[in-house]
């Protein structure tokens, strides 16, 4: 798969595309339900390329940075789901504030005709786009006409309440990973680095890898999770108990973190080992103990409950 960072890379004698369009955000099922119609479009037409336009940073962070959602997927990581969606090129558009001016038309124009030589465009059917939003789906429709493109509106049949990026990070803040899961058709992940901790959770007999959350990524709201921690050095699963949060009962750390324990294993050296966290369900919510005996107390069934979970 190709991935263009600019405009400037795509390759001037780039055929005939098939194009969708969307922050693919999390590249969640209403994006795969996109995605196959336009690979099924493709077939139909006789166009060997799916090309995805997607958008970095976020517009919303250009336009109205204290309103700019939490991060659901990397672009690393959005690029490789969205290969296995059925992608075949990578259009990332830095969007500034020279692009958000731009209208409907010069996207059109600038994007999907000169650029990636548009043989048919396939978006959700609330679709929006140009300056102050102003084109949809039939302002593709029409300028097709004249530009020699088809365009396809998807209706998203599972609910915008559903097949939405609003939606999984609205299921993140309240910690139904299970309901994030449902939405994105895979369980929610974090990745990172392990960095050394206090190792506190080593001297309570649940040593844990620690992973930091950069405060623009979505992640589960603070709590205590079963779920699988994945070395992406080797490939090996592990099931974890999982907590998210600032350790109130230590006074809490500036920085919230997901702290993982791999269940009865206490050899496992993991700092700077690369790691993926999936969250398959929420054991409880985060809670200050008075106490080192009631939270040790508290762990003990933390890990029963995510062994039986994950068994």
């Amino acid at each position: 798969m190709q991935i263009w960072q600019d405009v400037d890379d795509v390759p001037a004698d780039l055929g005939r595309t098939v194009v969708s369009i969307g922050n693919f955000d999390g590249v969640h099922l209403g994006h795969a339900h996109v995605l196959r119609e336009a690979r099924a479009t493709a077939r139909r037409l006789g166009i060997d390329t799916v090309v995805a336009v997607t958008f970095d940073p976020h517009p919303m962070a250009v336009l109205r940075p204290e309103h700019a959602p939490p991060t659901l997927t990397s672009i690393e990581t959005r690029s490789r789901l969205l290969e296995a969606a059925g992608v075949d090129s990578i259009l990332v558009v830095g969007f500034d504030r020279e692009i958000a001016a731009w209208t409907p038309q010069d996207f059109i124009d600038r994007i999907l005709v000169d650029t990636l030589h548009a043989g048919a465009v396939v978006v959700g059917a609330n679709f929006r786009f140009g300056a102050k939003a102003a084109g949809d789906v039939a302002t593709l429709v029409e300028a097709g006409k004249s530009r020699d493109f088809e365009t396809v509106g998807v209706a998203l049949d599972g609910g915008p309440q559903v097949w939405s990026s609003t939606y999984v990070r609205q299921c993140l803040a309240t910690g139904d990973v299970a309901g994030a899961a449902e939405a994105l058709g895979r369980t929610f992940t974090v990745r990172g680095t392990v960095v050394e901790g206090d190792k506190r959770g080593r001297e309570l007999g649940y040593p844990t890898a620690n992973v930091p959350l950069p405060p623009v990524d979505a992640a589960p709201a603070d709590g205590v999770y079963a779920g699988w921690l994945t070395r992406l050095d080797t490939g090996e699963r592990f099931p974890a108990a999982i907590s998210v949060g600032t350790n109130p009962t230590f006074d809490g750390e500036r920085e919230r973190r997901v702290e993982s324990y791999v269940l009865d294993r206490d050899d496992l050296e993991l700092y700077g080992v690369e790691v993926e966290v999936a969250f398959v369900d929420r054991l409880r919510g985060m809670v200050k103990f008075e106490g080192i005996e009631a939270l040790v107390e508290t762990m003990h069934d933390d890990v029963r409950r995510a062994r039986e979970l994950l068994a």
